[in-house]
């Protein structure tokens, strides 16, 4: 039997290196300009409000691997992980709004507390997240896939968590799309 090494094209290396280079930014924004490609591939991770709604999309990839399951599976993963970043990312931003607002409240609830229920509610999200769509590279035989979480969803999972202070709920739940628009559009 061959033994075979698998090496991730420059391409990813060169996604990998704006990710880390754009910690702070959270929509990244690419143009890997790959030739007949789907315009999700090219454009990458990224918040998106259209008619479609507001949605996080998350945009991963796998080399060939010899196993087309696992090589599926993986960039299903990697595109969930992005969506977990971006969504992170997000939540970042509504618990620092919160905090802010709630800071001289009588009931403000403590920034440790608040940063608990956000991650928590982070994780739950991320079970709301779909593929919704792969593309396989014939020159590379690299496997794209997008992963996509709707707003509406994210809503619908934040009215179902019990152990969520109710001020913070209702918070997130008022002002969730004014902080989309803001995150988007990189504020």
């Amino acid at each position: 039997m061959k033994k075979q090494t698998v090496f991730f094209p420059a391409v990813l290396l060169g996604i990998a290196m704006l990710l880390g280079a754009c910690a702070g930014k959270t929509t990244v924004e690419s143009d890997l300009g790959i030739s007949g490609a789907p315009d999700w591939v090219n454009e990458g991770t990224q918040y998106l409000n259209d008619k479609g709604g507001r949605l996080f999309h998350g945009v991963g990839g796998a080399p060939a691997m010899g196993d087309a399951s696992l090589q599926k599976s993986t960039a299903d993963n990697r595109a969930r992980a992005e969506v977990a970043r971006i969504l992170s990312s997000y939540m970042d931003v509504a618990s620092q709004d919160y905090t802010a607002a709630s800071g001289s409240n009588a009931d403000a609830v403590s920034q440790q507390t608040v940063s608990r229920q956000i991650k928590n509610l982070s994780k739950i999200n991320l079970s709301g997240v779909k593929i919704i769509g792969r593309w396989k590279n014939k020159e590379t035989g690299i496997i794209y896939s997008i992963a996509e979480l709707d707003m509406v969803q994210m809503k619908k999972t934040l009215n179902m968590v019990n152990d969520m202070n109710r001020d913070l709920r209702r918070y997130i739940g008022r002002n969730s799309d004014t902080i989309f628009d803001r995150v988007s559009q990189g504020e």
